[in-house]
């Protein structure tokens, strides 16, 4: 049943490269591995006066009534999981998304809400060690807070009319000189082909109009794939200045053919699209593949 509507900073954090760690020390411990960074990520938004709301698999879903607790929160997970992590056995790192607005919250304590599909597409754009947050949150945060942030990219949200601005919240020291003024983001689209996406029924363009394109099995995912093996958020086709580049975010990889017949396989990598071809998500290309996602340049 629902129980109210209130404004919410909704995160998502996962804990980056997880397959790696579960191919490197086996089922039982890279369980408790996981389990020791949610742990801990929890302990960090409980102290930051936020709420769990569930895990899911390496993830944490949290909501916050305060929008600098949020940006705090996820700030220092980054910095614990670096400096501090639970083992000292391997290496961790998050990515996290952040958005603000109005969610209904449940009996038991779960949210429903465009905040919740649009903090989790934040997450899915994050690469290891950074956090990807929406405008609605920048222009809320303290003066502080701000600074931390600059203009990282623009993306298309699935039930959103326009493209989005986001932002990186920049949580290491060192980096705040290094980037202190970013170059323009504005990019030269008007000498860009358009780049078209066919999945069974679904078709989708990026263009200067529509720069980025999320697939996978989650219904927020602007091509859904109906693919068992395909991740919740699996991978993005964005153009980054004048190219089109297709980012793995997943758990089971992906699988990129082109028409010329070179194959690539990513797993939380990036690879431009310069030729035309096709795309299976978690799965390798044969005649059995009902899945596969064709792309024209």
């Amino acid at each position: 049943m629902e129980k109210t509507k209130h404004s919410f900073a909704v995160l998502f954090s996962d804990i980056a490269g997880s397959t790696h760690i579960y191919e490197q020390f086996g089922d039982a411990k890279a369980s408790s591995i996981i389990n020791n960074a949610l742990a801990l990520m929890t302990d960090i938004v409980t102290s930051h006066a936020g709420t769990l709301i569930k895990t899911i698999g390496d993830e944490v879903m949290c909501r916050f009534y305060n929008i600098d607790n949020a940006v705090e929160a996820a700030c220092e997970i980054n910095e614990k999981l670096l400096h501090s992590p639970p083992t000292r056995e391997i290496p961790l790192a998050a990515r996290t998304g952040i958005h603000w607005g109005p969610a209904l919250l449940q009996d038991d304590g779960d949210l429903l809400g465009d905040v919740v599909n649009v903090a989790a597409r934040m997450t899915s754009i994050a690469q290891a060690k950074q956090i990807i947050t929406t405008e609605e949150v920048v222009s809320r945060l303290s003066p502080p807070l701000k600074q931390k942030c600059r203009e990282f990219d623009r993306a298309e949200v699935k039930g959103k009319s326009a493209v989005m601005i986001i932002y990186e919240v920049v949580w290491e020291p060192q980096d705040l000189t290094r980037i202190a003024s970013p170059p323009s983001l504005t990019l030269d689209t008007k000498t860009i082909t358009p780049l078209e996406i066919r999945y069974q029924n679904q078709n989708k363009v990026i263009s200067k109009e529509s720069r980025a394109a999320l697939m996978g099995r989650g219904k927020q995912c602007d091509i859904v794939i109906q693919s068992p093996l395909a991740s919740r958020n699996h991978a993005t086709i964005k153009i980054s200045r004048d190219k089109f580049i297709l980012i793995d975010q997943s758990t089971n990889g992906t699988y990129v053919r082109f028409n010329s017949g070179k194959q690539f396989y990513l797993r939380r990598e990036t690879l431009p699209l310069s030729e035309s071809g096709a795309i299976s998500l978690g799965e390798k290309f044969s005649n059995d593949n009902t899945h596969l996602i064709f792309f024209k340049v």
